[in-house]
């Protein structure tokens, strides 16, 4: 469905997840199925089966939840303070930015 775009304007990211292993190979079959459905092909070297926690685009993905990965962390513990205005809205930015993609 988004042939035409992929690689040139738009790239599809896919995390499939399961409580446990009968439904995640049920899962994965479904996901396959779709995929096949749309002709859409995986990229083998970018793919991972059965990891229990690892990154994922950034974060750190876990059994439990999706997290903020140390370098997220490391790096905004190592901002500077800021000095004015426009450093504060950085910052506030780069804060609400982490939030969003955490909840």
């Amino acid at each position: 469905m988004f042939k035409e775009h992929l690689g040139r304007t738009m790239e599809v990211y896919k995390l499939v997840k399961s409580e446990c292993l009968i439904d995640y190979v049920k899962h994965l079959k479904q996901s396959f199925d779709i995929l096949r459905h749309y002709k859409m092909k995986l990229n083998t070297k970018k793919c991972s089966f059965s990891v229990r926690a690892g990154k994922f685009l950034g974060y750190m993905v876990t059994r439990r939840e999706i997290e903020a990965s140390p370098e997220q962390i490391k790096a905004i513990i190592d901002l500077k303070s800021p000095k004015n205005v426009k450093e504060m809205q950085k910052l506030t930015g780069r804060v609400a930015a982490l939030n969003r993609n955490l909840s």
